[in-house]
């Protein structure tokens, strides 16, 4: 999974031009001056000529206090209500921080609709190149006042990772509580090339570590290198952290691209749409899958959820794992009619022909 802890490595850091760093509401305020210490090494980035892309929690948090909730409310329109309290909060806070440095913040709150519908996700990507052009700092953050799956189920690791793929980024930056990744003697683990190794480690490490914490940053490391980003987990509370890393030192935990690079499209259809349903295939269809193939009828065995042609969905093997996701060109009714039929009946038993493939190949990934 990783090289030896203190051997010389290849750190890709240093060329890094335009860098996602995220920061979540526990590393902001577990002290005074964290804002203006992040903004310092902001500053000293971009006068090198790097561009900076600032994914920030801290919005409830900040909102909650100042409404005067002990502890974080579990009602969503209480949640929404600190949310919107919190937003302004924070990006004084914020805006307090880079002004001393004469740099500008611009506050983009995003849901995850607006990543998930194309034309909004290249109107997102236009809109935070021109404020990089402007010499501004993208501070952004979900939408948590009106999104409420976002509050529920939402993750600023995981909105770092698509603002990584969004904007094109040459390196995406998890800040949080701890050195990094710790092995489970609770040593820091250098570089990670190997995921599914690296989330064995999760909850077996010792010290204080939050067991969804890190395997959520494991989840959008992921996401990143999935798309050929290399990124790191490293301290915030280290004040040296980032000219650290684009210096290329061994800080943090670095994780490297493995595998193919996956395209811009296939990587929006695998890591950002949200699967509407399933589709379950038989062995032949999984190992069909597997060599490139697409999907075709007769390797359906069933279907579950409700979805129209065109909408994301989740493919799962015989034994329920999801091995790949896709584009369906049916919808779940004809989909349910068309299961394990021979491509030469499609437009007998549907009435029309929407093509032999239920999934092809130019719209599915797999896992």
């Amino acid at each position: 999974m990783t090289e030896e802890r203190n051997a010389p490595l290849e750190r890709s850091a240093p060329d890094a031009r335009r860098l996602v760093v995220k920061i979540g509401s526990k590393s902001l305020t577990a002290a005074q001056g964290r804002f203006a210490q992040i903004a310092s090494q902001i500053a000293a980035l971009k006068a090198q000529g790097r561009s900076v892309i600032v994914v920030s929690s801290g919005a409830i948090a900040m909102g909650r206090q100042r409404l005067g909730f002990s502890k974080r409310p579990t009602d969503i329109g209480e949640l929404q209500a600190c949310a919107a309290v919190g937003q302004s909060l924070l990006m004084r806070a914020w805006d307090e921080a880079l002004s001393p440095h004469t740099l500008t913040a611009a506050q983009i709150l995003l849901t995850h609709a607006d990543l998930s519908d194309r034309e909004r996700w290249l109107n997102g990507r236009a809109a935070i190149d021109a404020l990089l052009e402007l010499g501004a700092v993208p501070i952004i953050n979900e939408n948590d006042t009106v999104a409420v799956e976002e509050i529920k189920f939402g993750d600023n690791d995981q909105l770092a990772a698509m603002v990584a793929t969004l904007v094109g980024a040459d390196l995406l930056v998890l800040l949080t509580d701890v050195e990094g990744l710790l092995d489970a003697g609770g040593q820091r683990v250098s570089v990670v090339s190997d995921l599914a190794a690296a989330h064995a480690l999760v909850g077996k490490s010792e010290g204080d570590v939050g067991t969804g914490g890190m395997g959520s940053k494991l989840d959008a490391c992921r996401r990143a290198t999935r798309r050929g980003i290399p990124a790191i987990i490293a301290d915030a509370r280290d004040g040296s952290t980032l000219a650290s890393i684009v210096a290329g030192e061994d800080v943090g935990t670095l994780f490297l691209p493995d595998g193919t690079k996956l395209p811009s499209r296939k990587h929006w259809i695998a890591y950002t749409l949200r699967p509407r349903g399933t589709i379950l295939l038989d062995a032949g269809a999984v190992s069909a899958l597997k060599t490139g193939k697409s999907l075709l009828p007769k390797g359906v065995v069933g279907v579950r959820g409700d979805f129209a042609p065109g909408d994301a969905v989740a493919l799962a093997g015989p034994d329920g794992a999801e091995v790949g996701r896709g584009l369906s060109r049916y919808s779940t009714a004809d989909i349910a009619r068309l299961a394990g039929a021979n491509t030469k009946d499609i437009a007998g038993l549907l009435g029309f022909h929407g093509g032999d493939e239920i999934v092809h190949r130019d719209d599915l990934v797999v896992a």
